[in-house]
């Protein structure tokens, strides 16, 4: 009898985990799992998704499979999108739908719209045993700032995308009824990211210089993230200072040029676009002719003259290339800002650090994470048997450089720098 009670408790309690295992999606999901998600989730509830954003993308990628998807996505282009090889789920707070992104230009702009969220610092729940170049005792800003004062990071190597610029006041392209591209529509683009496009642009380039307008440097003021860097530089720390941005504020924070990669060329150098002639132009005539309403064309030979940004069907400056292996063999610590690392090949630059060197991404959302052992960020140690090296603060790059630099007791230096770049600007 007491045998049957015995197998009919192990039955009642076998079905009642089953059933607890299907209310976690169906996914064998352990204990271990479940701490991680509320970890992610913690301190956000209060943050709202603009589910706006989502509806817009969604409309982009309706409109690129309607109109001309193949020729954007696989005609020769040199730039691309990340495929989903990496784990793009993030805290629902903080969530813009990455997968949904093909904003290459609008990199790392999320879709909350509000003030900024307080900073999460997350902290992992390793597997015991684990190995983490992050103390247990310590945070990562403090394990991050520790390894600064100390010496042991000395050739700091930053990645940054849209996520420091947009608090320096720069239109982003997708924000509805406000974004670039709305703006845009009376020209009848066949896709958005068409303006980008160098086919495109060899045949209807008036829709770029409206927007090339708009975006001009000398019109905003470089964010407390571009200072930090730039304090970083003056410390003779920064290795280099890969960005995605086209709009030369780290040029105008005054950071050196020699320590700046373009990654996707900018509005500095302007060349006519035929192969025959590629004569250079002035950044200074060029804004002249665009902010005239004037397309501008080539003194020598009368073809379009462009500003050296990377468009889609064209090569990535060759000083990207040049400097890859020495900067990021030599680097010993790599911040990466404001970029959601959709955008090949800048996104798997995180992977060309060594193995043993620590990774810190200051972000909106979680990014690039990988799925399996190998590329891409590990930031909860899910990957046994590997170095746990990924540290992760979410929220306003702004407030987090803020907060790094208090922490390393550089805060007076950057508010000086600051301070005085605006008294320059406004005398």
């Amino acid at each position: 009898m007491e045998s049957n009670i015995d197998q009919l408790a192990e039955e009642i309690e076998r079905v009642l985990l089953i059933k607890d295992k299907s209310k976690d999606g169906q996914s064998g999901r352990n204990s271990s799992d479940e701490c991680r998600d509320r970890q992610r989730q913690d301190g956000n509830s209060h943050a709202k998704v603009d589910s706006a954003t989502n509806a817009n993308n969604s409309k982009a990628k309706t409109n690129l499979k309607d109109q001309d998807q193949d020729r954007f996505e696989r005609e020769n282009y040199k730039e691309e999108y990340v495929e989903s090889d990496t784990d793009q789920s993030v805290p629902d707070a903080y969530c813009s739908s990455s997968e949904d992104s093909d904003d290459a230009y609008d990199d790392g702009a999320a879709a909350y719209k509000g003030p900024p969220l307080p900073l999460t610092v997350h902290t992992p729940l390793l597997v015991p045993g684990t190995k983490s170049v992050f103390p247990q005792d310590m945070s990562v800003i403090d394990a991050i700032v520790d390894m600064i004062k100390s010496g042991a990071a000395k050739k700091i190597v930053v990645m940054a995308g849209a996520g420091i610029s947009t608090d320096a006041g720069i239109p982003d392209f997708r924000s509805p009824g406000t974004g670039l591209y709305d703006n845009l529509q009376a020209f009848m683009l066949p896709y958005p990211e068409a303006i980008f496009s160098i086919d495109y642009f060899r045949k209807k380039p008036k829709p770029f210089y409206v927007l090339a307008k708009e975006l001009y440097p000398g019109q905003f003021t470089p964010t407390q993230s571009h200072f930090f860097v730039k304090l970083l530089a003056e410390k003779g720390i920064l290795q280099r200072h890969y960005t995605q941005n086209i709009d030369c504020l780290e040029r105008v924070a005054g950071i050196d040029p020699d320590l700046i990669v373009e990654a996707h060329g900018s509005f500095h150098t302007a060349h006519c676009i035929r192969n025959t002639c590629r004569k250079e132009h002035s950044q200074e005539w060029v804004k002249e002719k665009i902010f005239a309403d004037e397309i501008p064309h080539c003194r020598s030979c009368n073809s379009l003259v462009k500003p050296d940004i990377t468009f889609f069907g064209e090569g990535l400056p060759s000083r990207f290339f040049d400097l890859l292996e020495q900067d990021f063999s030599s680097c010993d610590l790599l911040i990466v800002m404001g970029t959601s690392l959709l955008v090949q090949p800048f996104a798997s630059l995180i992977n060309d650090v060594s193995d043993s060197v620590p990774r810190l991404l200051i972000n909106r959302m979680r990014v690039g994470e990988a799925k399996v052992p190998g590329p891409g960020f590990d930031f909860d140690g899910r990957h046994v048997g590997q170095l746990h090296r990924d540290g992760l603060i979410l929220g306003d790059c702004d407030q987090a450089c803020a907060l790094l630099a208090e922490c390393l007791g550089w805060k007076e230096e950057l508010v000086t720098l600051r301070e005085k770049f605006l008294a320059q600007k406004n005398p």
